[in-house]
């Protein structure tokens, strides 16, 4: 089953021993704390891996001004951008030098295929990022809704484990990279 906004909310603070919620604007303590936080340590959860999930790829839109220096174009980022993974163009998805300023993309190519990690809708989230996100979710809404700061530490390194092994499934969905170059490997021959 997938589990919305506000379930996940709720399962976070039914870990910390606090009242569930119903939304995030049912007049409680514990509704405001989710609502004011939810969305930032989601965003933060994300951006911290390339989790398979929540990447994707997409031709970037050229800007009509070009950058003041080091780059020769600029491109626009897609709205639902946190993070890029890597820049290439010609059908491929890396290779390319750049530099992300602001809200455009600088590089010296004239098209663009940035790979980058987005916030999918929750029901696209896996139980791994899931049971992740609330260990996390946990350990932010500690200290606000109970004032503990001994039980938010434990939370911490709960939500630190789950975000572990989260890693550790979301990696055996890929194949493993492979070092393209390697001056140690080409002097071998």
């Amino acid at each position: 089953m997938a589990l919305n906004d506000v379930a996940l909310c709720a399962r976070a603070l039914i870990r910390i021993g606090a009242s569930p919620i119903t939304s995030f604007s049912d007049g409680s303590a514990e509704s405001e704390v989710a609502g004011a936080l939810y969305e930032p340590v989601r965003d933060a959860l994300l951006s911290a891996y390339p989790w398979s999930f929540a990447t994707g790829q997409i031709e970037l839109s050229q800007l009509e001004d070009a950058p003041e220096a080091d780059f020769s174009y600029a491109y626009a980022l897609p709205n639902d951008y946190l993070r890029a993974i890597s820049v290439g163009g010609n059908a491929k998805g890396r290779g390319l030098k750049y530099r992300i300023m602001g809200d455009a993309l600088h590089c010296d190519a004239p098209n663009v295929l940035l790979t980058y990690i987005y916030a999918p809708d929750e029901s696209a989230f896996p139980p791994y990022f899931d049971q992740a996100l609330i260990a996390r979710l946990s350990a932010e809404f500690t200290i606000p809704v109970t004032e503990s700061t001994s039980r938010a530490e434990m939370h911490y390194k709960l939500a630190e484990k789950e975000l572990d092994r989260a890693r550790q499934i979301d990696a055996q969905s890929d194949t493993p990279n492979a070092i393209d170059k390697f001056t140690l490997i080409d002097v071998r021959g």
